[in-house]
């Protein structure tokens, strides 16, 4: 099966291609780099040839509100349209837990808009919504950052590998068309301001981080359950200890 992969070449992209290589599909990378384009549609028509599905993983080179819009709806738009002309049959997104009840932030309304894209576009297709990846947890620190100080909601959270989210992502594009939404998340959950904290603290970092119910999370006030997934949520294996771990 010839899987193309959008945003082939970063963490969750690079993941997948080698898993799915690995079971005897023909993952084709594409990005930039490689000389495809979504924003310009360059090299879309040449890279989905004969492609059966698509997964995009890609992201906005750019948070800025009006630049993240910009390039989800820009790039889902060409994407979706390539890919029919191509003859693709089955349509694979990543996106967030708790998109819907972030969308305060620019961002999320950025993952929304492609998300509906998606769903009005008539192409087969299966949307991942995967927790926070245990790697993100640097930029959700940086972010919540005022001098020495990092100011975060104590919320729940449930993190999850960047390997484990690739693993669902392959499983998901080679099987058929959910026509919907599939949630997955680690096995254990955290407090935010905890996770944090212990993050830091591993890596030696003398920030101090402080529990506030008020802090925004990438400009969205949180509630306790904003981040969880539902009931129903595929539950990876890797814990963020043993990660933790082997990063030291």
């Amino acid at each position: 099966m010839k899987v193309v992969v959008i945003g082939g070449t970063g963490l969750i992209g690079s993941k997948l291609v080698a898993k799915l290589d690995g079971h005897g599909h023909q993952a084709v990378p594409a990005a930039p780099s490689t000389g495809v384009n979504t924003l310009t549609g360059e090299g879309l028509a040449e890279v989905l040839k004969d492609a059966q599905v698509v997964v995009d993983v890609s992201n906005s080179p750019s948070f800025a509100d009006d630049a993240v819009m910009e390039f989800f709806r820009t790039s889902t738009a060409n994407l979706l349209k390539a890919e029919a002309d191509a003859g693709a049959t089955h349509h694979v997104a990543l996106s967030v837990v708790g998109t819907e009840r972030l969308q305060a932030s620019g961002y999320f309304r950025a993952k929304q808009a492609q998300e509906e894209l998606i769903k009005a576009s008539g192409m087969p297709f299966s949307i991942v919504h995967a927790t926070q990846f245990f790697e993100f947890m640097k930029g959700i620190a940086a972010e919540a950052t005022d001098g020495d100080t990092v100011r975060l909601a104590p919320v729940k959270i449930r993190p999850i590998h960047s390997d484990d989210v690739a693993a669902v992502v392959g499983r998901t594009a080679v099987g058929a068309p959910v026509r919907g939404v599939v949630e997955v998340a680690g096995p254990d959950t955290f407090r935010l301001d905890e996770l944090i904290r212990d993050d830091l603290a591993a890596k030696k970092d003398a920030r101090t981080v402080v529990a506030d119910p008020h802090a925004t999370y990438f400009g969205t006030e949180l509630q306790e359950t904003t981040l969880l997934p539902g009931p129903d949520a595929h539950i990876t294996e890797t814990r963020f200890s043993d990660w933790l771990a082997q990063q030291a």
